[in-house]
């Protein structure tokens, strides 16, 4: 998948930011990439970009109508309909995230047909893939990986590369879920992916490229997670990492939205992660651990950071309160 830019983003009437999380992140990690955002009544999300119609986005160069919902349910409202026909018969791409497709909203499939106008489902992977060969490849691979699923691997993984870029370094972000394909405007949904093709999907995603060039892998669920350690494997072992990052929300208690399996503790799912990532490369290795601390305090993210970084003599951090220099750092030394 392979977004236009730039974005104008629809978060239509949604109730609060939450609904609007996708829009969030891509104003967060993309803002040179938008245009502004387009509501209707009753919205209140608020996100600092320009309030805009269809007429005037274009005007501005937009490219692509980006819905930047993630609403319980994953449904297109009826009263977004009349704006995204709108935009298709202006001659904006479309890209959604939704579980249900732009094709059910009446007649939009037949307009965009007739202005040539792409909808994009990033829901949907688009193949054939291969079968993964996991053969040796040239580059070095980042890849987030977690003790639970939304712990932040993603917003690592683009802080990272947000670092990288600064420093003019070659990087790519490699997105593997619907909010990271937006954001970026490229990538593979992998849990999308049909299993046996999943490791040659992100093999493709990630090929063999030049031996300074990085690619930031964005991880997807946990190899402990009993509902999504399938993609979690297809994708570590497509991936074919030369380095991993554990991402950990420190408060959490069990597996999300399984209260009765507890959180692997950190020793344990960085022996479990390097044990299957080096069956695709053996001199794979851990380069830090990221925290998510957003619920703790000045004193305790402080603290766990300190404790953490002894313990395992790995740099330690929240990439979202101190940003990812010194880790950086380490990954440019080896």
């Amino acid at each position: 998948m392979h977004l236009k830019k730039p974005y104008v983003l629809f978060v239509g009437d949604v109730e609060d930011d939450l609904a609007a999380k996708v829009a969030h992140g891509i104003a967060d990690w993309r803002p040179n990439e938008c245009v502004g955002q387009i509501k209707l009544p009753g919205c209140e999300a608020i996100i600092d970009l320009p309030l805009l119609t269809i007429e005037s986005a274009i005007e501005k160069g937009a490219k692509t109508l980006v819905l930047g919902v993630a609403n319980r349910g994953g449904g297109i409202s009826q009263s977004w309909y009349e704006t995204l026909v709108k935009a298709a018969e202006y001659g904006l791409d479309i890209a959604s995230g939704l579980h249900q497709l732009l094709s059910t909203v009446p007649n939009l499939n037949a307009i965009a047909e007739k202005n040539n106008v792409a909808l994009h489902e990033a829901r949907i992977p688009v193949g054939p893939f291969p079968i993964a060969h996991a053969k040796s490849r040239s580059g070095r691979r980042l890849l987030t990986v977690g003790t639970d699923c939304s712990v932040g691997k993603m917003y690592a993984a683009l802080a990272i590369e947000k670092a990288m870029l600064s420093r003019k370094i070659s990087v790519d972000f490699r997105a593997t879920g619907q909010t990271g394909i937006l954001i970026s405007g490229n990538g593979v949904p992998i849990d999308a992916v049909v299993a046996d093709f999943m490791s040659g999907a992100i093999e493709e995603l990630c090929p063999a490229n030049d031996p300074d060039h990085w690619d930031i892998i964005e991880g997807q669920g946990s190899l402990f997670h009993p509902s999504f350690a399938g993609v979690s494997l297809g994708l570590l072992h497509g991936a074919q990492p030369t380095d991993m990052i554990l991402c950990h929300e420190p408060t959490r208690t069990h597996m999300r939205g399984l209260p009765e399996v507890s959180l692997p503790s950190i020793k344990h799912c960085m022996e479990a992660n390097l044990i299957a990532a080096k069956l695709v490369n053996p001199d794979v290795r851990f380069a830090g651990i990221a925290l998510n601390t957003v619920a703790l305090d000045d004193h305790e993210t402080s603290k766990i950071i300190k404790e953490l970084s002894q313990e395992f003599g790995l740099i330690t951090c929240d990439p979202m309160k101190h940003g990812v220099d010194d880790l950086i750092e380490f990954l440019l030394q080896g």
